[in-house]
């Protein structure tokens, strides 16, 4: 019965584990995916390695 109990501990332990990796990753990849949002939103293009770059200054 002893031997059972440090069974089914062990086995808990792992499972608490597996479960506070889990909530750690997820939170990382959410944390990743706001930044990313964010550099997509204030993404400014450079037209000017374009070859049919147009300046609009005036000259």
């Amino acid at each position: 019965m002893k031997k059972a109990l440090k069974i089914a501990a062990i086995v808990a332990a792992v499972v608490a584990a597996c479960v506070a990796i889990y909530f750690c990753v997820t939170k990382l990849i959410a944390a990743k995916k706001k930044d990313s949002d964010s550099a997509e939103e204030n993404y400014v293009s450079c037209s000017c390695a374009d070859g049919e770059f147009v300046s609009e200054t005036v000259a």
